[in-house]
């Protein structure tokens, strides 16, 4: 019974179906299985496998949107019967996400929230034209583990930079891992910053946040993927 559960919580994701992942999540609590393995074993599958067909061209943005909705509302079912420890254990880790100061983009920045978030992160999104102040404030409020930075600009990649200069400023830099990405950004400026991680697409997002979080609080700068 559990193993058919779990397959029906990957199948709703996959399919994207925000009402059939809400009825496997309350057949799986009917079954007694712990929701973090519903989520582990089941809807992270899913969202797995959504990851890996939009790598490769197989799905695109709507359906990526469509599987995170189903896989939240899913979740959404669980979380009432899940203790602090369970959700602790869920969650890959807090991320505070934004496009810099002087850049109204956000396209390329809500994809790379929206594979955060299938990836198990928490995302918060501070949206667009976001002061250096603001990355750092939240960061500091929700005790984020990374700040990822997106600029779609030459004119504003600086700001990524401000941002890290705040945090050294403020004495908080080995608070937080930095991740940057956007159109005009590399991995040589990367680099020059002291940014710990950059991916070029937006899958690359997730693998770059998750070796980042796997390291612990050992700083070791910067982890780039090409």
């Amino acid at each position: 019974m559990s193993q058919e559960t779990l397959e029906k919580l990957a199948k709703a994701v996959m399919d994207g179906d925000e009402e059939a992942a809400k009825k496997a999540a309350q057949e799986a609590l009917d079954a007694k299985l712990n929701p973090v393995e519903a989520i582990k074993s089941g809807f992270a599958k899913g969202m797995d496998v959504v990851g890996k067909k939009f790598h490769n061209f197989e799905v695109f943005l709507p359906e990526v949107i469509l599987a995170a909705d189903a896989m939240k509302a899913g979740i959404d079912v669980l979380r009432p019967h899940m203790s602090a420890e369970f959700l602790a254990e869920a969650s890959k880790g807090k991320v505070v996400i934004g496009t810099v100061f002087g850049d109204i983009h956000d396209i390329g920045k809500n994809l790379v929230g929206v594979m955060l978030e299938a990836g198990g992160f928490e995302v918060h999104d501070l949206g667009t034209d976001c002061p250096s102040t603001k990355f750092v404030e939240k960061a500091k409020e929700i005790k984020a583990d990374i700040i990822a930075m997106s600029s779609l600009m030459v004119t504003s990649m600086y700001y990524q930079k401000d941002v890290l200069d705040y945090l050294k400023d403020t004495g908080t830099r080995d608070k937080h891992w930095i991740m940057v990405g956007g159109g005009p950004v590399t991995p040589e400026w990367t680099k020059e910053i002291g940014a710990d991680g950059y991916g070029k697409f937006s899958d690359d997002a997730v693998e770059v946040a998750k070796t980042l979080m796997e390291k612990g609080t050992e700083i070791v700068r910067p982890v780039i993927k090409e």
